[in-house]
């Protein structure tokens, strides 16, 4: 332990707000219980759910240090740990991500990086990652011939999703806003590709499916596409929102799913992979999927640590195509 110092830099979300009420200060190196790892972060991820917590749509205890996904390498462990040892590589989902140093619990959601997989992809991909192989598994099963819409096709969930679609042949339709991020979408596999700020999006998909819709619509845009995303699934389709990029999905009438009989979810990554067995399952097709090349990692652009409110910016301004990463 006389390697690692007493205290580390760190970004503070000291109550709830918008970007400005970010602190990048000096925090202590959290303590190593029984059961705990500490990790050295290199580099972590940022998520919209990260703003969700800030801003308290999604309740939150204040202060926290912010942040929930890092990747590094373990350089302490507590006197119960049998899962990990010192020296390991490791990708983690949790809490306290944005600072140098992380304690996670052995039992949580924390797994071996593989030798031939770098920091820098482990950090950008887990969530997401973990997220868009539920959706197509879990949420919707997706098929092959299946016609499936993704909003916001070209940051990282969309361009991840385009290409597990892809990859099992089905038929992807991206949104987007401008024709950079339609080459994007383009290049990751969505098959058609439709700049909302040009043309009308659900007329678009009626022409392209003969007027029947889609069988799902992955959307983690939230309350600026959810009613028209909804109007584009056809008759016993699914309609799946997973996210709140513009803002929460207003209440909604349940009365409305019987008009083609639909399927509404609004699931949550960490309840299909609950279990051990779950974890391991998920992460191992993630892990095999990036090494094989059938999934890539489209990373739009590492930011110093003490620069997260820049990056949060781009983020939450949807400025970024991909994922969004801090170097800690």
């Amino acid at each position: 332990m006389s390697s690692i110092p007493v205290k580390q830099k760190a970004f503070v979300v000291p109550k709830t707000g918008g970007r400005e009420v970010l602190q990048f200060e000096d925090a202590p190196i959290p303590e190593v219980s029984a059961t705990k790892i500490l990790v050295k972060n290199e580099y972590a991820g940022l998520n919209f759910i990260d703003s969700y917590f800030r801003s308290g749509l999604y309740p939150a205890s204040t202060p926290y240090i912010a942040g929930g996904e890092a990747a590094g390498t373990v350089v302490a462990i507590g006197s119960s740990v049998t899962k990990f040892k010192v020296g390991d590589r490791v990708a983690w989902l949790g809490s306290g991500a944005f600072a140098e140093y992380s304690a996670v619990d052995e039992s949580g959601s924390v797994s071996v990086i593989p030798e031939d997989i770098d920091f820098k992809t482990a950090a950008a991909s887990l969530l997401q990652g973990l997220t868009a192989l539920s959706l197509v598994k879990d949420a919707y099963e997706v098929k092959p011939g299946d016609w499936i819409l993704v909003q916001a096709a070209a940051g990282g969930m969309g361009l991840l999703l385009c290409q597990l679609i892809n990859n099992i042949g089905a038929h992807a339709i991206g949104t987007v806003s401008t024709p950079e991020k339609a080459a994007l979408a383009k290049n990751a596999g969505a098959e058609y590709v439709i700049n909302y700020t040009e043309d009308d999006y659900v007329k678009k998909v009626l022409e392209l499916t003969d007027g029947l819709g889609v069988h799902a619509v992955f959307d983690g845009v939230g309350k600026a596409t959810f009613e028209g995303s909804f109007s584009l699934v056809r008759r016993k389709g699914s309609m799946i929102t997973f996210g709140n990029a513009s803002g929460a999905v207003p209440p909604f009438n349940v009365a409305r799913l019987s008009q083609k009989n639909i399927k509404l979810l609004r699931p949550m990554r960490g309840n299909y992979m609950a279990t051990p067995e779950e974890w391991e399952f998920y992460t191992s097709e993630l892990w095999k999927a990036i090494a094989d090349g059938s999934l890539k990692i489209t990373v739009y652009k590492v930011y110093p640590l003490e620069d997260y409110r820049s990056a949060a910016e781009a983020l939450e301004t949807r400025l970024s195509t991909g994922k969004v990463v801090l170097k800690c």
